[in-house]
């Protein structure tokens, strides 16, 4: 196998739960390969630079083999390497949020019935 779909790769080394989820990031441009937006049937090979964005934060990662097939965790992780500046930054900006939330002003408690009226008012459902 010399080449393989984004979409599935990134399926397959787990950075999304379906592949139509890797699909859509594609579609989004949220999936840059070689510094470019990539669809979803764009074929990668080893040695490719992707970088991508999920809700794990951003990734540049390395390809370094190729798999059609979704497999454990461990061998997810033996089809990339990420880059150092990569780990750092996403390192950083956890540290980050963890340092706002001793800052976040939380309830004391459930809202009330005029509370959650208010959040739906504002919320524009009503």
């Amino acid at each position: 196998m010399t080449s393989v779909r984004v979409d599935k790769w990134l399926w397959a080394a787990r950075f999304f739960k379906t592949r139509s989820l890797a699909a859509r990031s594609c579609a989004l441009g949220r999936i840059q390969c070689n510094g470019q937006p990539a669809k979803a049937a764009r074929e990668i090979r080893s040695g490719d630079m992707l970088r991508v964005t999920n809700d794990g934060g951003d990734f540049e990662i390395v390809v370094l083999l190729l798999s059609e097939t979704r497999g454990p965790a461990s061998v997810a992780q033996t089809l990339y390497r990420e880059t150092d500046t990569s780990r750092e930054l996403r390192q950083k900006v956890i540290a980050e949020r963890k340092v706002m939330r001793q800052f976040e002003v939380l309830p004391a408690g459930r809202p009330s019935k005029r509370d959650r009226r208010r959040i739906i008012q504002f919320r524009g459902r009503a």
